[in-house]
């Protein structure tokens, strides 16, 4: 316990509040929570499974997209079920080190989702500005790379945020209003100085989710230049239909990744539960939206989803 710089009349554990002012109504609360969750774990667990089935499946598109299923399913388990855990049972307790835990795992899932679709943004960039040289520039081992590279950013980038936390003095507060450990949730709860830890969330939010999202609408811009300089209307249709699913996909990520974080930190006119729900509203709208709008949008895989469900 004395890793973690805590005076001895302070536990080892911290107290999940769950969502102050609205506790008599958490049960029903719990409920699109719940659905939210398994319908996303259920999707994204079919785009796994549907994407391993059929090896005409093996190309960078659907590689990119089994990753983005495997960080949604790590964002939203990093959270859904501690905050579920809360709403049914009133287990609210959690342990220092779980508390670390959850943060560095929740964080370092966002990280690495922004990083697959910037990736998936280059893939749609190669396909349609340069297609006769996407097979080559875009192998699957080029994506795997690239993956291996966006983990390796997201660990190196959050890291620093839980083994900060652990150098803070908590001088007997141990209460955290909120339903999971967020890392500047738990900085608040100290009596330090959380100045250095405010600038390293902002810091981490516009170089990786900031940067990130730039780069996208930098690629979008150049593959709409490169779309209107096709005559036919035919292939501007076609063209921008292969963009609409990450499109799609995109705006849900970052505008409620970056709204959530922004608000936490300068909302201060914002009530504390509507803080706490746009919180969870990225670890919730994202993976249950993100298979159903690539399940619309992408014909070979709505149909191989098809076969396997309806058995044709």
């Amino acid at each position: 316990m004395g890793a973690f710089n805590l005076t001895p009349s302070v536990p080892s554990t911290f107290i999940l509040m769950g969502i102050p002012g609205l506790e008599a109504a958490q049960l029903w609360i719990s409920i699109p929570f719940t659905l939210s969750y398994f319908i996303g774990l259920l999707g994204n667990v079919m785009v796994l499974f549907v994407v391993g089935k059929e090896q005409t499946m093996y190309k960078p598109m659907y590689l990119l997209l089994c990753m983005l299923a495997l960080t949604d399913i790590g964002i939203s388990t990093s959270v859904v079920p501690k905050s579920l855990g809360i709403f049914w049972f009133k287990l609210k307790a959690i342990t220092v080190n779980g508390c670390l835990t959850q943060t560095f795992f929740l964080h370092t899932f966002v990280a690495i989702q922004s990083a697959v679709l910037l990736t998936m943004a280059f893939d749609r960039y190669v396909a349609i500005c340069n297609p006769l040289r996407y097979a080559t520039i875009l192998t699957n081992t080029r994506i795997a790379k690239l993956g291996f590279l966006g983990l390796t950013r997201a660990f190196l980038f959050i890291l620093p945020g839980p083994l900060l936390l652990r150098r803070l003095s908590y001088c007997g507060n141990h209460i955290i209003p909120h339903t999971y450990c967020e890392h500047i949730a738990v900085a608040k709860i100290s009596c330090g100085d959380i100045t250095f830890h405010k600038t390293y969330g902002l810091v981490i939010t516009f170089v990786v989710i900031g940067l990130d999202f730039m780069l996208i609408v930098l690629s979008y811009g150049l593959i709409i230049r490169a779309v209107f300089r096709i005559s036919s209307k035919k292939a501007h249709q076609k063209a921008l239909n292969t963009c609409t699913a990450h499109i799609c996909v995109m705006l849900t990520f970052y505008a409620s990744c970056l709204f959530s974080s922004l608000t936490h930190r300068f909302g201060q006119g914002i009530a504390t539960h509507v803080h706490i729900i746009l919180a969870n509203l990225y670890s919730l709208a994202p993976p249950m939206l993100n298979p159903i709008i690539y399940g619309v949008k992408t014909k070979e895989l709505r149909e191989k989803l098809g076969k396997y469900i309806w058995g044709h």
